[in-house]
């Protein structure tokens, strides 16, 4: 088993790796940086960054926002895919951790594109117009609350609109009936409320810790 995919053994990570497209040289340092920290689990593979580029290139979206930033490689990766003229709005709460996402968006040249929110993430959503406005949403932050950011993410994603959503597997703990922990309950509820939302169609892939793709209709 990997840290970024429970369901893949080393061997096979390592085989996914090196058949997927490295991340540049700004990508690695941030990696590496990012790696000797006490969170360092909380940041993306670079093979689920990839995929997230990727996304926002398919689907030509202008118009980006992210729960839960940490210390910016998955923002990276997003703001880098961007066309001219798109945003990224990040929300997350800790300066310590952001302050190293700055810098390396800084060196990249996207930090025009990213505006970071440093507050509760439901208050920067509850702040923003009602309607439709985001081409597409990644939630990464604390998974208690992931049921909570769903009904204020889902009126705010334009028809064709994407959004992801990390963790959605949490290790496999959401099929543990023994396993009452809040946030695995949040992810169970979560999962719950996307399935059965008429306004989405939904895959929850077995890829990374589980990554739940919905489309806004």
């Amino acid at each position: 088993m990997t840290d970024r995919n429970f369901l893949l053994s080393d061997a096979l990570d390592a085989y996914v790796r090196a058949h997927t497209q490295p991340p540049g040289p700004i990508a690695q340092e941030l990696i590496a940086e990012t790696a000797a920290l006490p969170m360092a689990g909380m940041q993306i593979g670079p093979d689920e960054a990839g995929l997230l580029a990727l996304l926002v290139r398919i689907s030509g979206a202008r118009d980006l926002i992210e729960i839960g930033t940490f210390t910016g490689y998955s923002a990276l990766a997003m703001a880098s895919a961007l066309p001219e003229g798109g945003s990224l709005l990040c929300c997350d709460v800790s300066e310590e951790w952001t302050a190293i996402a700055r810098r390396y968006w800084r060196r990249a040249g996207v930090a025009d594109r990213i505006d970071l929110r440093l507050a509760p993430a439901i208050e920067t959503l509850r702040a923003l117009p009602p309607g439709p406005r985001f081409d597409l949403a990644f939630l990464d932050a604390d998974k208690e609350r992931y049921p909570d950011y769903f009904p204020e993410l889902v009126p705010r994603l334009r028809p064709g609109g994407l959004l992801l959503a990390d963790n959605v597997l949490w290790r496999g703990a959401v099929v543990d009936e023994a396993d009452r922990r809040e946030s695995t309950e949040g992810i169970r509820r979560f999962n719950r409320l996307v399935a059965q939302d008429d306004r989405l169609e939904t895959v929850l892939l077995p890829a990374f810790d589980g990554l739940s793709i919905s489309r806004r209709r």
